[in-house]
């Protein structure tokens, strides 16, 4: 079957370049800092289109997420859902995924510019300057059209990046309804802290449709202290079992909450409705030389992509979370969210 994972985001085309700290100190950038783009930091976007060694990136946690998917998946296995602007941008995103393989159906904003982020890169420092821009305006009637529909009610996977709890929550019940009265398999990725924190009315209204909780330990400590939750916000698996027993839409499939902690063990927490028990798994982390790690950033996504791939693969979850953490580990051995041609495959 053609296309068996949606995924939903905010697509953002990252610009990584290589700059002196003097162009850094032209906008007021500091090293090893992310921010939202101000007015003055504008004309960046077009002058590093036009710097040697650019290197463009499909970007956006669920966009790495799908390409990754695609990446390991069969031809024709990934369409992602999200909103750009009518621009250059947008074509440089498309570019980008084209060589991945990877279908984007794009609500194209033709009045808002299409979400970017500058990665200014000075040495082993990173400065990133990000404007969200059409990524904030995706509308579920997007989805609602015949066209787009089909390609959803063709699926049987759907993945969603956190960071579009803040654009259109109304499309991610959406989907996460039609998964639930279709016993399809539905996953979110709880993407940064600051969504448990100031997200926590749209999070709490998608958690009953989600089989696949993802996360990593910062976010789940944020979960656990914005929820008041009466265990330690370290405990990561006390905090999956809480997450692991709320309410489920669809009872027919059990809820499995999955925590990265970066070189320390992948837990997953599986619970049980009808015993009210909990199957807890702790995944030593796979091994990588340290000379071997280029850049960290977007090895969530990656490994996140290793996962639902594995699971469209029809793979248990212990096979699902390995292969999440190699294709984390290949990410990781790449300059930005990517990943290395010609293509690898999975080994155990």
């Amino acid at each position: 079957m053609s296309y068996p994972l949606v995924c939903l985001g905010n697509p953002l085309l990252d610009l990584q370049v290589d700059v002196e700290p003097e162009y850094l100190s032209k906008y007021g950038l500091k090293e090893n800092d992310a921010i939202l783009a101000e007015e003055k930091h504008f004309p960046i976007y077009e002058e590093v289109l036009k710097k040697s060694g650019l290197k463009t990136v499909a970007g956006g946690a669920a966009q790495n997420t799908a390409r990754g998917a695609q990446y390991i998946l069969p031809p024709k296995s990934v369409v992602y859902f999200g909103s750009v602007g009518k621009d250059v941008y947008a074509d440089k995103l498309n570019e980008a995924n084209e060589q991945y393989g990877l279908r984007t159906e794009y609500q194209i904003q033709e009045e808002i510019a299409t979400g970017k982020c500058a990665a200014l890169i000075n040495g082993p420092h990173r400065s990133l300057v990000t404007d969200l821009a059409a990524a904030n305006h995706f509308k579920v009637d997007h989805l609602e059209k015949p066209e787009n529909w089909a390609i959803v009610e063709n699926a049987k996977y759907y993945y969603i990046g956190g960071f579009h709890l803040t654009v259109s929550p109304p499309a991610i019940e959406k989907l996460g309804k039609h998964a639930a009265e279709n016993n399809k398999v539905f996953a979110l990725n709880f993407s940064a802290p600051f969504i448990p924190q100031f997200f926590k009315d749209p999070l709490a209204s998608s958690l009953p449709y989600v089989d696949f909780v993802i996360a990593n330990e910062s976010e789940a400590a944020a979960y656990a202290e914005t929820q008041g939750l009466s265990v330690d916000s370290k405990d990561v698996v006390a905090i999956a079992k809480e997450v692991a027993k709320l309410p489920k839409a669809n009872n027919k499939r059990q809820r499995t909450v999955v925590f990265t902690q970066g070189t320390d063990p992948t837990v997953t927490v599986t619970y049980n409705e009808s015993t009210k028990e909990f199957d807890v798994k702790e995944y030593a982390v796979r091994k990588l030389e340290e000379n071997k790690i280029t850049d960290t950033n977007g090895a969530g996504d990656a490994f996140a992509a290793g996962f639902i791939a594995a699971l469209v693969e029809g793979k248990d979850i212990a096979q699902a979370v390995h292969e999440g953490q190699w294709a984390a580990s290949l990410s990781i051995q790449e300059v930005g969210p990517s990943f290395p041609f010609p293509k690898q495959t999975y080994t155990a």
